[in-house]
């Protein structure tokens, strides 16, 4: 079983509705298994809340293509955001970079980095979104919060289950 880890939050609000986030977490876990699974494109909404697919479009060296639907209820209403992504994989430096070719979204950019400690691994997700026209940007703001911490908490719980698989 995994000893609790706090997850550090910090958001930034830009100028016409774009929100910066970084949720970090500390991990146990270590670098390889948790690169393998947030590259297991394919599975990724198998284990990531409120990812309805993920599916793999295309790949060119360390280059990919991926299509998401993200969908989750919203003051009763169900509300889905598709995207394309451009992904780039840095493996040797930890660093998953990805940016929107196209979607729901103004804008939609980021990166997973791995970084090995002494003691485990640091996780970080960092993301730059702005919602299209009309939607309310604190209602995302609200809801990217509570989400970015279940995305880290599913990565290193489906990193713990391949362990406990394995063995």
């Amino acid at each position: 079983m995994l000893r609790r880890q706090t997850i550090e939050q910090t958001m930034e609000r830009l100028p016409q509705g774009v929100r910066r986030l970084a949720v970090q977490l500390r991990t146990p876990i270590g670098v390889d298994l948790l690169w393998s699974v947030l590259t297991d494109y394919d599975r990724l909404s198998s284990f990531i809340p409120n990812l309805s697919s993920s599916t793999l479009e295309a790949r060119q060296g360390n280059r990919v293509e991926l299509a998401q639907v993200g969908s989750q209820q919203l003051l009763g209403l169900r509300f889905s955001a598709a995207v394309q992504l451009e992904l780039i994989e840095h493996r040797p430096e930890g660093l998953l970079q990805f940016r929107m070719l196209k979607g729901d979204f103004r804008r939609f950019e980021g990166s997973w980095r791995l970084q090995s400690l002494p003691d485990g691994t640091s996780l970080l997700y960092d993301l730059t979104v702005q919602g299209c026209l009309g939607m309310p940007v604190a209602l995302i703001e609200q809801r990217l919060r509570s989400d970015l911490s279940a995305n880290l908490l599913a990565v290193e719980r489906e990193a713990q289950r391949r362990i406990q698989f394995d063995n």
